[in-house]
C-alpha cells in the first residue's frame, strides 16, 4: 500500500481479533448490489488517450494518481486524484495507475486498480484500508471498466506487466512513491525524457473541449452562488470573524461540488494586501475591505477561481475606490486585449501599463509609465507582483508543467480558459505608500475562455465595477441568508 505506516494500519486502541469473530463476520452476507453509470465523457477521453499515444509512439508510458496520505492514526487526509490521470480515465479513487502499452498503430491503454475483496475473504469487514465496512462498496476491475470505458486489471498485476515494458519508459513522476523508488527508480538519465511526458500532458490539456467547458462553468455558478451566501450574511453592524465566510463558501462549494477547488483566502482589512493569506484567522470589520479569492470544485473535479473585494459597510472609501477602480480599469484593459494568437505576455503589459499609469496617478510611483516599462527593475511590481492570471480547469493553477513557449511565452489558443486578476497590494508597513492608501489590496478576478475572436467572461454573474458591487451587496443583503439546497442541486 505504497506510504502507509503502521500507525495507520493498527492504532494503540484496537484490540485482538478472535478467529472466531471473523467467521462470524464472514457469513451470512450478501452481495451489494450497485448501478453502473458511464461517465458522460467517454468518448472525449479515448480521444485524449489516442492524443497521447500519438505524441509517444512506441513507448510505455506510465501514469499513476497517487496514494491516500495520512493526518495521524487512520484519519486520512481527503484524496483528490492526479489531474492527468482524472484527464485521461475519469477515476477519482486513489492507488489507480494508466499503462500506455505500445502495440502496432498505436497503444493498448490499461488502468490497473485496486481489487475488489470476496466478502468471504474477511477484508470488507476487517481491513480498514480496504474494507467496504470502513470505505464503502467499491467498484471491481471490471465494473470500472463499464464505468469508465477503459481497460481494467487489479494492481497486483502492475509490477509484472512493467517488468515486460521495453527499454523506452517515460513515468509521470511525483505520485507514487511506489514507482518512483521502486518499480521505476528515477535517475539523472531518465529524468529529462519524464520530464517531457509531464509537459507534453500539460499541453493537451490547455485546449478545453466542449465537455470541460461546461464543467468549468458549473464550478464558476456554485462560486456565485457561495460569494452570494457570504453577502448575504455579511453584517455591517458589527466584526465577524474571517474564518466564518470561510465556512460559509465551503458550505456551498461542498454541497452544490466536491468542495473547495484550493484553500481558500479570506483577507480582511491590511490582510488584503498579502497576495496568498490563507490563515483567515482576521477580523472583518464593519469600516473595512475584504477581498476573498474562492472557488469551488465541480463534482466533475474542475475547479474555479474567482476574486472579489468587498466594502463591509455597503459602501467603498474615497481611497478604497481609487485604487479598485485602477484595477477595475487594468481588468478591462486585459480582457479587451485577449483573443486567439494574442501573446500572453502582450496581455500582461496590457494590464501593467494601466496599474503603473495609476501608481503614478495616486502618487505611489515616483517615474513615468514608459520610464517604468522599460526600466529593468520594473518598479511598479512592487505593488502588481504577479502576472495577469493563469490558465484553469482541474487544476486552479492548470497545465503548469507546459513549456513556456506553449503557455507564458506563447499565444492564446481558442478554448483556453483562464483567469484575469490584476491586482494592486499596498502594503500598510510600505514607506514609499501615501499614508492614506497603506493597508488597501484589491484584487478583482475573473474565469475566461477565449473565444474565436475574444473572450467570454464566465463568471460575469457577479459584477466587477466598484458602483455595481455596491449595488450588488446591497441587493444581496436585502435578499437575505438562504441554505444551500433551496437553490442548487440536490445532495
Amino acid at each position: 500500500m505504497g506510504n502507509i505506516g503502521k500507525e495507520e494500519l493498527t492504532g494503540a486502541h484496537d484490540t485482538e481479533i478472535p478467529a472466531e469473530f471473523v467467521e462470524y463476520m464472514t457469513s451470512g452476507r450478501r452481495e451489494q448490489e450497485t448501478v453502473l453509470v458511464p461517465v458522460p465523457q467517454l468518448d472525449r477521453m479515448a480521444a485524449r488517450r489516442a492524443a497521447l499515444s500519438n505524441a509517444f509512439p512506441g513507448e510505455t508510458l506510465v501514469v499513476p494518481t497517487g496514494r491516500i496520505q495520512w493526518r495521524t492514526f487512520g484519519g486520512p487526509y481527503p484524496f483528490r486524484g492526479g489531474s492527468d490521470l482524472l484527464w485521461l480515465t475519469a477515476d477519482q479513487d486513489p492507488n489507480s495507475v494508466l499503462v500506455m502499452h505500445p502495440i502496432a498503430g498505436g497503444h493498448d491503454a490499461v488502468l490497473y486498480v485496486d481489487p475488489r475483496h470476496d466478502p468471504a475473504s474477511g477484508v470488507g469487514y476487517l481491513d480498514r484500508i480496504l474494507g467496504e465496512a470502513w470505505q464503502g462498496r467499491c467498484l471491481s476491475p471490471e465494473e470500472k471498466s463499464t464505468v469508465l470505458g477503459v481497460h481494467t486489471r487489479p494492481i497486483g498485476e502492475l509490477p509484472a506487466a512493467l517488468g515486460r515494458a521495453g527499454a523506452t519508459v517515460r513515468v509521470l513522476r511525483g505520485y507514487d512513491a511506489t514507482i518512483d523508488r521502486g518499480l521505476l527508480p528515477a535517475t539523472e538519465e531518465n529524468a529529462a525524457r519524464d520530464a517531457l511526458l509531464a509537459s507534453v500532458l500539460a499541453e493537451l490539456r490547455l485546449e478545453k473541449d466542449d465537455w470541460e467547458l461546461a464543467q468549468i462553468q458549473e464550478a464558476v455558478d456554485i462560486t456565485v452562488r457561495g460569494f452570494e451566501d457570504v453577502a448575504r450574511q455579511l453584517p455591517t453592524d458589527r466584526a465577524i470573524s474571517e474564518r466564518l465566510i470561510e465556512g460559509i463558501f465551503a458550505t456551498r462549494a461542498r454541497h452544490d461540488g466536491n468542495g473547495v477547488g484550493y484553500s481558500s483566502i479570506v483577507a480582511a482589512g491590511a490582510n488584503s494586501t498579502i497576495l496568498h493569506w490563507g490563515r483567515n484567522d482576521g477580523v472583518v470589520r464593519p469600516d473595512g475591505i475584504i477581498l476573498m479569492d474562492m472557488g469551488a470544485e465541480a463534482r466533475s473535479c474542475y475547479t474555479a477561481d474567482v476574486s472579489r473585494v468587498l466594502p463591509a459597510s455597503g459602501t467603498f472609501t474615497t481611497a478604497e475606490r481609487d485604487v479598485y477602480d485602477i484595477v477595475y480599469a487594468a481588468h478591462q484593459a486585459g480582457l479587451a486585449a485577449m483573443a486567439p494568437g494574442v501573446a500572453f505576455q502582450d496581455i500582461d503589459l496590457a494590464c501593467k501599463r494601466v496599474q503603473a499609469e495609476g501608481l503614478r496617478d495616486l502618487g505611489v510611483m515616483k517615474c513615468g509609465v514608459e520610464e517604468a516599462l522599460e526600466d529593468k527593475r520594473q518598479p511598479y511590481r512592487r505593488w502588481t507582483l504577479c502576472a495577469f492570471g493563469h490558465m484553469l480547469g482541474l487544476d486552479v493553477h492548470d497545465c503548469g508543467h507546459a513549456r513556456p513557449e506553449h503557455y507564458g511565452q506563447g499565444v492564446l489558443r481558442e478554448n483556453q480558459v483562464l483567469t484575469m486578476e490584476p491586482g494592486l497590494y499596498l502594503q500598510p508597513h510600505d514607506e514609499l505608500v501615501p499614508e492614506g492608501l497603506r493597508g488597501i489590496g484589491i484584487r478583482i478576478e475573473d474565469d475566461v475562455r477565449v473565444t474565436g475572436d475574444g473572450v467570454q467572461v464566465l463568471s460575469a454573474a457577479l459584477p466587477a465595477a466598484s458602483r455595481e458591487v455596491e449595488s450588488w451587496l446591497a441587493a444581496q443583503r436585502e435578499a437575505g441568508p438562504r441554505l444551500p439546497g433551496h437553490d442548487g442541486p440536490a445532495a
